[in-house]
């Protein structure tokens, strides 16, 4: 009997998903079994607790992944209503999209309103900012993939909403960028153009997919009332001394005229078009992170956020606790090598010093011997970036000739230069201790360079093996006066001696580098500031016009002057030709007219670099809150009302950079005294991606963390983008197509329902149908349900389903558990289409209301078909009735001499006399006991009974 009600089950869940399971969906689900995602354990329970956790046919069969239900091909059992329609999705979703919008539906509610006596009245319910990390409104458009978090964050702001909440959900546009000004370039055509027309297109798809957001705070970071805040921003940076001009070795890409990113630059090739790109120092601005670089670890404390990117903004943080060696260089007078080391205790096992290639002291230290061969390699190495460099498994260096002098031992110690070593980090010098660690053996062994073992291990850890080397901690050995000493105690006595004897220290340094700032391109946010000109002694300004082809004159660039506040926004000049060039000083240079001005009789220059993408959505989550205001960025009675952020809803290839820059931003900010919230997203979830095909995207993370668009990860994982979804590997799905045929609310209901939000999961198109025969059927039950009056009443079995449903849907929206929601819903209403036209209308309303924040065009249609003139946007959300979730009855195993011979199902309560009385009618229990004697009865209620007979 229990196989048959579970296939019964079983069919009723597959009944909407009937398509044949292919390949791809069993990898799927072997992946997500791996993963423990659904299968095995949901929200923490196993399948076999699940079995129980549901009356009647909800207890046969558990809440399976979508997965699951999709490849099911078992036909469903039970009967669809004889008036059974299509839900005519094409007429209903514009209406009521055309109804949101004329009523302003999702305006959002002032948290404070003045009172006619002057007084102010807060509002009393709880707040809920839930935000999406805003697109980038490229040509293409949305492809399916994009939707999926906008999904989630709606369904969280309309279940809000419903909770009387209010609730801020804005949307906006992070349109400066390098693409747009790319197409500009190709066409012609002016990037503002085709800007605000990629918009147009996402806006339309956007609202065509029926999100609940306030169009009202609608911004866009290329808009010239946001241009001008990001730079008060920036001034404000200026002024505390945390923007500031230095010359920076940078990857510098002549075809695209601009400076990449080292995440951006992949062997030597530009990620975006693969061009050439080549190390030289510019003269660029630099934002200080470093100096927050403590708080922005120390604020990561009680944030509700993935933990792979609260380690992966720690390890890109890299605080470490160590100390700062001087070695004099042998010969040079008043030069000296600096290096920093989290092992002080192996001093004495250094055989020889490396520099990073682009370290200043390389000329220095460079005997005419060996010149040629390291300016071959110094060229070399200029072309690749700092991620090619520190990800190669081949360790390649050259000797420069040069010797330092040990601090401690005055030996002196060759010094060689390797790619492996990084000007941008730490001093750009490493000590190399062969013997206690690895990258340095592996140098060493390539060489022929001298080992040194100073440290070994303690007695309990076994002998030294000079195979490999010896990272652990140990014993100090060879090391003079520290012989003996272990290792934590070595370190803290190797430092004061060398702070002693004035060669170093102890040091905290960080792996985060300062912000390069300054980006040597057009479709930007001009930076704020200007400089002073020089002419030749005896030529006045008044002579001279620097616009002019073959003037003489020197831009002061050290005499920056900030734009006064008032002058504000500095916007940027119109030009025909938006190609770089093969000036660093960027396109901006070729615009004299705007380039070169006269103040009080004096002329001066502009910056002609512009910002990065990155800083318009460091702060636009501030903008949102107030985004008309013409006095200030945003008002401190909007912060004190709706920061921080509730919910932060974006993909994880944001995790470090994006992240990182905004709570920088926001730090600062807070310093100032212009919020009153010292971090600004409180909860970040990731959606995972969903890939155009079949596979596994990354492979060999040991962390669980990656950067999914670059070619490898912090940890050095292997990343296999062949199945990510993009224009240029054909495998786009436009949501266009997929609304055009389903409609809005089945591509709302598949994403959610295609397995764990922060899963990756392979699209498929074809299984799309199955949501389409779930909305049906729903639909189908309310119109049969709306026929009826009061006089249909629920019985018993559907009132416990219902009461089961609501607690299994508030607590999985709660959880984001969204696919497990709906397949809850799924069963209740494969149970209400088997009343036939007995359906009553109390669960048909409560079923409407549970659906309505996932499919939201479908929850008003039902809404109104019930007899309901309002929207169901606010109405109050379901509540269940805890006693009518819990079984009566429980099913247990009957076990003889220890071993399940059958299954009895009896009341929670019953003693062993009755749980005897039911076992006895198990045939397999009862022949298992013919002819013996029952010695023995175990029995625990509603968990086991044991008959011991012989």
């Amino acid at each position: 009997m229990k196989f048959l009600l579970a296939t019964i089950m079983i069919a009723q869940l597959a009944s909407a998903f009937r398509a044949p399971a292919t390949t791809s969906t069993r990898r799927f689900i072997q992946s997500q079994n791996k993963r423990a995602a659904t299968f095995g354990v949901l929200n923490g329970e196993s399948l076999t607790q699940q079995k129980h956790y549901h009356h009647s046919s909800f207890r046969q069969q558990p809440f399976l992944t979508t997965r699951r239900h999709m490849s099911d091909t078992v036909e469903e059992a039970a009967p669809a209503p004889a008036a059974s329609t299509g839900y005519p999705f094409a007429s209903i979703e514009p209406k009521w999209q055309a109804y949101w919008k004329e009523n302003d539906t999702f305006k959002t509610p002032e948290r404070r309103t003045t009172n006619e006596d002057g007084t102010v009245t807060k509002s009393k319910n709880k707040k809920k900012y839930v935000l999406d990390m805003f697109p980038y409104p490229s040509g293409a458009g949305l492809h399916v993939g994009h939707p999926e978090g906008y999904t989630a964050s709606d369904v969280m702001s309309r279940y809000w909403r419903m909770t009387s909440h209010d609730v801020l959900h804005p949307i906006g546009w992070d349109s400066f960028g390098l693409p747009a000004e790319q197409f500009a370039i190709q066409t012609g055509t002016h990037p503002e153009v085709e800007t605000k027309k990629n918009i147009a297109n996402f806006k339309r798809q956007l609202q065509m997919l029926g999100f609940s957001y306030d169009w009202e705070k609608e911004v866009a970071t290329t808009d010239v009332e946001y241009v001008k805040w990001t730079q008060w921003i920036f001034l404000q940076l200026y002024k505390m001394g945390l923007a500031s001009q230095s010359e920076v070795s940078v990857n510098w890409c002549p075809a695209l005229g601009t400076v990449l990113s080292n995440e951006e630059v992949i062997n030597g090739l530009s990620e975006r078009g693969d061009h050439p790109v080549t190390r030289l120092p510019l003269r660029q601005w630099v934002l200080k992170i470093t100096e927050y670089a403590d708080r922005l670890e120390q604020g990561l404390e009680g944030l509700d956020w993935p933990s792979g990117t609260m380690t992966a903004q720690e390890q890109w943080i890299g605080k470490s606790v160590g100390t700062e060696i001087d070695f004099n260089v042998d010969g040079v007078d008043d030069k000296k090598v600096t290096v920093f080391t989290t092992r002080a205790d192996t001093l004495f096992g250094v055989t020889y010093v490396t520099l990073a290639p682009e370290h200043p002291l390389v000329s220095s230290v460079t005997t005419s011997d060996q010149k040629e061969e390291v300016d071959a390699y110094v060229t070399a190495t200029s072309s690749r970036s700092d991620l090619d460099r520190t990800s190669s498994k081949e360790k390649t260096g050259v000797f420069t000739g040069g010797y330092a002098i040990h601090p401690l031992t005055n030996e002196k110690v060759p010094i060689w230069i390797g790619d492996y070593v990084l000007g941008s980090y730490g001093t750009g010098a490493v000590m190399a201790v062969p013997a206690h660690d690895e990258r340095d053996y592996e140098f060493a062994s390539k060489f022929g360079l001298e080992v040194k073992w100073v440290v070994e291990p303690t007695k309990k850890d076994g002998e030294l093996s000079t195979e490999e080397a010896f990272t652990k901690a140990g014993v100090n050995v060879n090391s003079g006066e520290f012989d003996g000493m272990k290792t934590q105690k070595a370190k803290k006595a190797i430092t004061a001696k060398l702070a002693e004897i004035s060669s170093g220290g102890p040091k905290i340094t960080y792996k985060l580098r300062d912000w390069v700032f300054s980006r040597q391109r057009y479709w930007g946010e001009p930076i704020p500031i200007y400089f002073p000109i020089d002419f030749p002694e005896g030529v006045e300004d008044s002579d001279v016009d620097p616009k002019v082809d073959g003037c003489e004159h020197t831009i002061r660039f050290d005499k920056p002057i900030p734009v006064d506040e008032a002058d504000l926004p500095l916007t940027l000049p119109e030009m025909e030709d938006f190609s770089p060039g093969d000036d660093p000083a960027g396109c901006l240079a070729r615009a004299k007219d705007w380039r070169y001005f006269q103040k009080d009789g004096k002329w001066f220059s502009r910056e002609t670099n512009t910002m990065p993408q990155w800083a318009g959505s460091c702060w636009y989550y501030f903008r949102f809150l107030d985004p008309k205001n013409g006095e200030s960025a945003f008002s401190p009675e909007l912060d004190e009302d709706w920061m921080p952020v509730d919910l932060y809803v974006g993909g994880a290839e944001h995790a470090v950079l994006h992240l990182l820059y905004a709570r920088f931003w926001h730090q600062v900010l807070y310093d100032l005294g212009y919020t009153k919230h010292p971090e600004p997203f409180q909860k970040l979830v990731h959606q995972g991606m969903i890939l155009g095909s079949d596979g596994e995207k990354v492979r060999n993370c040991k962390s669980g963390y990656h950067l999914e668009y670059h070619s490898s990860c912090i940890n050095n994982c292997l990343v296999d983008s062949s199945y990510q979804m993009s224009k240029s590997r054909g495998n786009v799905v436009n949501p266009d197509d997929i609304v055009e045929v389903h409609g809005a609310d089945a591509l709302r209901l598949y994403e959610m329902f295609m397995g764990p939000l922060e899963a990756v999961k392979p699209w498929q198109t074809s299984q799309v149908s199955g949501v389409v025969r779930f909305q049906n059927k729903l639909f189908n039950v309310v119109k049969e349900a709306a026929k009826n009056d009061a006089s249909v009443e629920m019985d018993e079995e559907t009132t416990k389903i219902l009461h089961k449903t609501m607690k299994k849907v508030t607590e999985d929206i709660e959880n984001m558990s969204f696919n497990t929601a709906i397949s809850a819903m799924m069963v209740l209403t494969n149970h209400l289409t088997s009343l036939k036209d007995q359906v009553p209308r109390e669960a048909a309303e409560k079923l409407t209301l549970m659906v309505s924040p996932f499919a939201p065009h479908l929850g008003e249609e039902c809404w109104s078909l019930l007899g309901h003139d309002d929207t169901l946007a606010y109405h109050p959300w379901v509540e269940h009735d805890e006693a009518l979730c819990v079984d009566n009855t429980v099913k247990m195993g009957v076990q003889v001499n220890g071993k399940t011979r059958g299954e009895i199902e009896i009341p929670k309560d019953a003693d062993q006399e009755g749980a005897m009385g039911e076992a006895m009618k198990v045939q397999s229990v009862s022949n298992q006991l013919d002819g013996k004697d029952v010695k023995k009865i175990i029995y625990v209620p509603g968990r086991i009974l044991n008959i011991v007979a012989k």
